[in-house]
């Protein structure tokens, strides 16, 4: 009842602030007109990430699920198409896009036409925490990076944060509803977080 619609309200608040990181990426590339310095695969893995718990949330019949990731999906393919307007080099982007998009395609029919309707939302909720831990952990290269430059000058603060919050929102949200599926890949959020913080505070 309460404490999960004050959860709900948590989590979709810290995650659209951390997407919302994004959008400082969105008005550097629209004021210099170019793609210097920022990363793309950030953006495509979130988008794809976003479209699979899209699908779960549907699934399941989860508002808070949908509304967050509709608007993440939204919010990255955003970022996406204006990444690939100022890109020079635009077939080695297009090329991922479509390589996603592949992913995303083939997903859908596996999960639709392959999996019985009894186990497709366990499937799919695997499928979700799997791909949602490996995108936590893909940064950990940027925290050696951090302890052999002892230089906190590639992470982002407001990013640390905002993670936090949400990774921990939403691992409270699944235990709520006793899905692990989203409590699970959430906890490695609340990790990395936690070792940043630890990195900011250190050098």
């Amino acid at each position: 009842g309460m404490a999960l619609s004050v959860l709900a309200g948590l989590c979709l608040a810290a995650t659209l602030a951390m997407f919302a990181t994004g959008l400082s990426d969105l008005r550097q590339m629209l004021a210099t007109k170019s793609v210097e310095n920022i990363q793309f695969l950030p953006f495509l893995t979130t988008d794809a990430n976003n479209l699979s718990w899209l699908g779960y949330g549907c699934l399941k019949g989860d508002g808070t699920v949908i509304t967050v990731n509709a608007i993440g999906a939204a919010l990255q393919t955003l970022y996406i198409l204006v990444y690939l307007y100022y890109s020079p080099a635009k077939r080695p982007v297009l090329l991922q896009v479509l390589l996603l998009l592949a992913v995303v395609v083939t997903g859908c029919g596996y999960f639709t036409i392959l999996v019985d309707t009894g186990t497709r939302l366990a499937h799919l909720g695997l499928f979700c925490s799997v791909f949602t831990i490996s995108m936590y952990l893909s940064p950990l290269a940027d925290l050696a990076k951090v302890i052999r430059s002892k230089s906190t000058r590639c992470l982002s603060f407001p990013l640390t944060v905002t993670t936090l919050v949400a990774s921990s929102s939403w691992t409270l949200y699944g235990l709520q509803l006793h899905d692990p599926y989203i409590t699970v890949p959430n906890v490695p959020g609340i990790i990395t977080s936690l070792v940043r913080f630890w990195l900011f505070q250190r050098y």
